[in-house]
C-alpha cells in the first residue's frame, strides 16, 4: 500500500494505493488520526485500490462516524472494486462514499 497525505486550506487530502489490508491498517489509522486532529474535511482518495478488506472498511466506516460527531466532511472517491467490497461487507452506508456503496 502506498499512502499520501496533503494538508491544504480547510481540507486534507488522504490518497491510498493498492492493496489495502490488515498489514497497513496501523498506517492508515494514524493518517486518519491526524486529519481529524486537524479539524478538516478529507477528501478520501480510493479510485487506484486494488484491494480492500474488511479491517480498513472498519478504520474508515469508524473515522467517518467520528468525523461527522465533530462537523468534520469525508468524501470519498472508490474504484468500482472498493464499492462492490464495501457493499458485500455491509458497509453501504458509510459516510461520504458515493452513492451505491
Amino acid at each position: 500500500m502506498e499512502i499520501t497525505t496533503l494538508q491544504t486550506g480547510p481540507s486534507c487530502l488522504i490518497r491510498l494505493d493498492g492493496e489495502i489490508t490488515l498489514t497497513c491498517a496501523e498506517e492508515i489509522k494514524g493518517a486518519l488520526l491526524s486529519w481529524l486532529a486537524g479539524n478538516k474535511d478529507l477528501e478520501l482518495d480510493l479510485e487506484n485500490a486494488t484491494e480492500v478488506d474488511l479491517t480498513a472498511l472498519q478504520l474508515l466506516f469508524a473515522a467517518a462516524r467520528e468525523a461527522t460527531q465533530r462537523g468534520q466532511r469525508m468524501i470519498a472517491r472508490t474504484s468500482s472494486q472498493v464499492r462492490d467490497v464495501a457493499r458485500d461487507a455491509g458497509f453501504g452506508e458509510l459516510p461520504g462514499f458515493p452513492t451505491g456503496v
